[in-house]
Order: C-alpha cells, then sequence, then structure tokens
C-alpha cells in the first residue's frame, strides 16, 4: 500500500464512537486515491508498459506470443512485484490463458470481444420509466458502442427522451430502440486486435441523421463509431458533414492513427481537393489545422462500396452481413 504523506495524515482523518482515527496509508475513497495509484503502477512497470503488460488500477494483463516468452514476462513482472513489495491475491489471479476476460472484454488471439456476463446485466435490464434510468441504461451499453454499426442510429429515439424539458413519452420507436440494442449486443462481432505496424484503413460517411465511420486493418473490422448530429450541424452544407466525418473519426481513433501513414476514404469526391483550395470559412480552417497533425491520404470511395460507413450514419438503412462482405471484397480489389 502507498503510504499517505505526513503532512497530509491529519486531513484523512475520521471520528467514530471508539474514537479519532487517521490513516496513515492511502484508503479507498480519497478523491485521488486512483489516479496517484494509477500513476504509481504506470511508473513501477514503465519498462515493460505496453510490451507486455497493460495495467488498469490495480488490473494488469501479461500478453506474449509464445509460452517460452510468457514465462520470462511473468518472471520479470512478479520480480517488480516482489521489489516493491506489493501482493497480488492468488484467488483473483489466472495464468496460462489463452482467452482472458479484462474490463468487461473478452480477449484472445482472435480479436477482441464482449464480455457475455457484462451483456448478460443490459439484457436483463427492465424498460426504464424515467429519462435518468435511460441515461443510466446508455451510460452501460455505450460502453460496447465500438462494437456496434450504427449505435446513434439505434438509440435516437432514446436519447430524444433525455432532452430538457421532453415529455416522457415511451413509444413504439422506442420500444424498438430499447430491444434492438439489446439483440446487437447479444450479436456482437469480434473485432480484430490492431497492429500498429501495418496499414490503418478508415471509411467516413455522413448524413443529415449522423456520422458514421470504420477502421479496418487488412480487410478486417477495428472498431466502428457514429454520432448524431447536433441541432446546429443540421444546417450544416454536404461537403462540411463529409469534412466532419473525417475529423470525427480522427478524434475518436488517434491514438491509433497519431504518427501512422493510414488510408481515408469518402464517398464525396470533392474532399480529394480539400487542400488544394484557397479559399475556406472558419470552420473549415479550423479542420484543416487539426488533420495537418495526421499524415494520411484521402481518397475517394463510391457510395455503393462505402457501405458500411454510409449505414452507420443513416437512419432508415439497415447494416447486414452480405454488406459486410461487400466491402471487404471491394477493400480488397481497391485499397
Amino acid at each position: 500500500q502507498i503510504r499517505v504523506k505526513e503532512s497530509d495524515i491529519p486531513k484523512t482523518s475520521f471520528k467514530t464512537r471508539y474514537g479519532h482515527y487517521e490513516y496513515v496509508v492511502m484508503p479507498f475513497g480519497v478523491t485521488n486515491a486512483p489516479a496517484v495509484f494509477m500513476d504509481y503502477m504506470n511508473g513501477i512497470f514503465r519498462p515493460v508498459l505496453d510490451r507486455f503488460v497493460v495495467v488498469f488500477i490495480d488490473d494488469f494483463l501479461v500478453y506474449s506470443r509464445s509460452l517460452e516468452d510468457h514465462r520470462e514476462h511473468l518472471r520479470s513482472v512478479l520480480e517488480v512485484l516482489r521489489e516493491r513489495q506489493l501482493y497480488d491475491k492468488l484467488s483473483k489471479c489466472e495464468f496460462w490463458l489463452s482467452e482472458v476476460k479484462f474490463l468487461g472484454h473478452v480477449i484472445s488471439a482472435k480479436g477482441i470481444a464482449v464480455d457475455p456476463a457484462k451483456v448478460e446485466v443490459v439484457i436483463q435490464w427492465e424498460r426504464p420509466m424515467t429519462a435518468t434510468e435511460i441515461r443510466s441504461f446508455l451510460g452501460l451499453a455505450g460502453y460496447y458502442r465500438r462494437f456496434i454499426e450504427g449505435f446513434s442510429r439505434i438509440v435516437m429515439p432514446l436519447t430524444q427522451l433525455t432532452r430538457k424539458d421532453q415529455p416522457f413519452v415511451w413509444t413504439d420507436a422506442c420500444e424498438q430502440s430499447f430491444q434492438e440494442l439489446k439483440r446487437r449486443l447479444t450479436t456482437s462481432p469480434v473485432l480484430v486486435l490492431p497492429n500498429t505496424g501495418e496499414h490503418f484503413d478508415v471509411f467516413c460517411d455522413a448524413s443529415h441523421q449522423g456520422l458514421g465511420c470504420v477502421l479496418m486493418q487488412g480487410g478486417r473490422v477495428v472498431a466502428y463509431a457514429s454520432r448524431q448530429l447536433k441541432t446546429h450541424e443540421r444546417n450544416y452544407p454536404t461537403h462540411d458533414l463529409e469534412l466532419a466525418a473525417v475529423v470525427f473519426a480522427l478524434k475518436s481513433w488517434r491514438h491509433y492513427l497519431y504518427g501512422a501513414r493510414f488510408s481515408v476514404y469518402s464517398d464525396h469526391k470533392s474532399l480529394k481537393y480539400l487542400f488544394d483550395q484557397k479559399e475556406l470559412n472558419m470552420r473549415q480552417r479550423r479542420w484543416m489545422e487539426f488533420l495537418k497533425d495526421f499524415d494520411f491520404q484521402l481518397m475517394y470511395h463510391p457510395g455503393k462500396a462505402n457501405v458500411v460507413a454510409d449505414a452507420l450514419s443513416r437512419k432508415s438503412i439497415h447494416m447486414s452481413a452480405m454488406m459486410i462482405r461487400e466491402l471487404e471484397l471491394t477493400s480488397n480489389s481497391e485499397i
């Protein structure tokens, strides 16, 4: 455990009927405790962080490509814990697994999938009766939005009920949205684990309902992303909406794309000449400054081939497995 600074010990004092007490080691419940402990764990594992160890507060995952490497990696991690006098509870540890549950996800050599135990909570959720209950439901379901194509389109009837001064009326559209979201979570795909050393492809599209984008690598999906348009964005011209979709995609996946060479595909042909335009409005200039931080090639992709991103952005279009296969075949032949 991490000791509390001597001058800060009185600040942790509390009084009970048995007397006055002060913490000398960092307790649970203190505002900065998670951040301090996270910083401490990152510090002690910094030499091997993201090489074969991933840490989130008191949960850490050791991963390797072979059994021989894993043996050495485990030894290195356990030696660090011994040197720092940190202790793991054996009953909470799992060793030598080919598939592991970590932070609500199931991780294996095939990719990343939703943890069925976590999804079960969403499946058994009863119909929300207030706007607060809808926010709680969407907050939990939204944790897995990267697995669901068209997430923002599906939840649109529900999010409208959370707006200020909006009467709470549960319609057939709300019920359909509620049940559809549950169904999508139970049939969510396995997303491929990204390889930062390989080329990324970003497919973007926009409509007057929302923005949609797909991150792919080697013809396989890494993540989906979508969002609804804000009120003022509905007045944007088509060119600006398509550009907004590109900006949204790069902001969503900048941790993958920053510093890497990648391709961006859009079905709006005029975006190919974006960087050659001499006259831009203030909004476009602001977005251009952001885009200049990335190393990418903007390419035209016909709307018929850009089916996944197109479906994510539109309210009336539903994705199917045939569409996904069409995109993979098209991307393999054209990219």
